[in-house]
Parts: structure tokens; C-alpha cells; sequence
């Protein structure tokens, strides 16, 4: 139950609580983790730490970036990059409709909630700085967290072109930050191939 004192920490612990019923699980440091509970802490040290004065409505956006994803599968959709952008998409709707109806809850005011939504709708990336410093946690955190498991997939070819369309979502902020990452030998490698200049 969430009886915190300020709005924002309800908000932060109602969407906590939405992603602990993740059935999917994840092993960190020893410990079980609901998936989306543990990506979505992720996203908030990521946002601390290229983003410390970060406002509280894109704090929100990143700790919602997934909230309740495991209810909208990608199975559900066909296969191929028309049934993943339609996937997506419904994503990004569904990500605003479940945190809108939090933040309501949490007692917010609907001029937040609407700035909320565009920045998980993605919303002017590369002009809104907001949106964009989203899209960076995001590919951070992919990077450094889901990114080698990923990798072992798929083959090589498609790992690159990811890594390329990935790398070019980022500000140079992002970019650089991701090049302090400590990857994995295979991991680095293949950032490596996909960064380097093409033929």
C-alpha cells in the first residue's frame, strides 16, 4: 500500500507496485526481481546520473517507461518491422493510458499527466530535450543491461544494423556516456563493428 508523503513518491511507489506483478522474473546480484520492476530502476540510476536535475514529469515518464509491458506481447503481433512498429506503438499508448490513470490517482494536475504522455509517446525526439534525454536512459540502459543477451539471438548482420539505428537515437551526450560502459568482450566488440566507419 502506498502512503508516502508527496505526490511523486505515491506516484513512484503505485507505479512500483503496477510493475512488481510482472510473472516474469530476472536474476540481479543473487536476488529475483520482477522484469519490469527491476528495468524500471534501472532507468531512474541512469537518469541520475547524466540528468541529476532532471523535472519531475520526465522522472515519471522513465519510471513508466514499461509499466505493465508483459500484458501487451510481441507475440501478439505479426512478425516482421510492420508487426513490430504496430507493436510499439500500441506500447507507447498503452505506457501513457496506465500511467495517466496513476497519476491521476496520485492527484496530479492534467497538464502534467498530457506532458507525461508525450514523453512516453516519444514525442519530438532530437528537439524536445526531455524526450531525447528519455531516449538516451533508454539505450543506456538496453546497452549496459540487455544488450549481450539480446546479441546471442540473433545474427551478427541484424546486431548491427540494432546497434546503428540505436546509436543514432542517442545525443552526443548519450553516446559518449555509452562509450564509458563496461561491456563484456563480445558485447564491445560488436559495438565496435557497428561503429566503425562503413565501406
Amino acid at each position: 500500500m502506498c502512503e508516502n508523503p508527496t505526490r511523486f513518491e505515491n506516484a513512484i511507489c503505485l507505479i512500483d507496485e503496477a510493475n512488481s506483478l510482472d510473472p516474469n522474473t530476472e536474476i540481479f546480484e543473487g536476488e529475483d526481481y520482477p522484469k519490469e520492476l527491476l528495468y524500471s530502476v534501472r532507468m531512474t540510476k541512469w537518469l541520475e546520473t547524466i540528468e541529476p536535475l532532471a523535472s519531475e514529469a520526465l522522472r515519471l515518464a522513465v519510471r513508466s517507461q514499461h509499466i505493465r509491458r508483459w500484458e501487451i506481447p510481441r507475440s501478439d503481433y505479426p512478425l516482421g518491422r510492420k508487426g513490430y512498429h504496430r507493436w510499439r506503438t500500441r506500447l507507447y499508448d498503452y505506457h501513457g493510458e496506465k500511467t495517466a490513470e496513476i497519476l491521476e490517482e496520485a492527484g496530479y494536475d492534467e497538464e502534467t499527466i498530457v506532458r507525461v504522455r508525450k514523453l512516453l509517446k516519444k514525442q519530438g525526439l532530437k528537439s524536445n530535450p526531455e524526450t531525447q534525454t528519455l531516449e538516451d536512459v533508454a539505450c543506456l540502459v538496453f546497452l549496459e543491461s540487455y544488450f549481450w543477451d539480446f546479441s546471442r539471438l540473433h545474427d551478427e548482420e541484424k546486431i548491427i544494423g540494432i546497434l546503428r539505428k540505436t546509436w543514432a537515437k542517442m545525443s552526443a551526450r548519450g553516446q559518449e556516456a555509452a562509450r564509458e560502459l563496461s561491456l563484456n568482450a563480445g558485447a564491445e566488440a560488436l559495438l565496435n563493428k557497428a561503429l566503425a566507419p562503413e565501406n
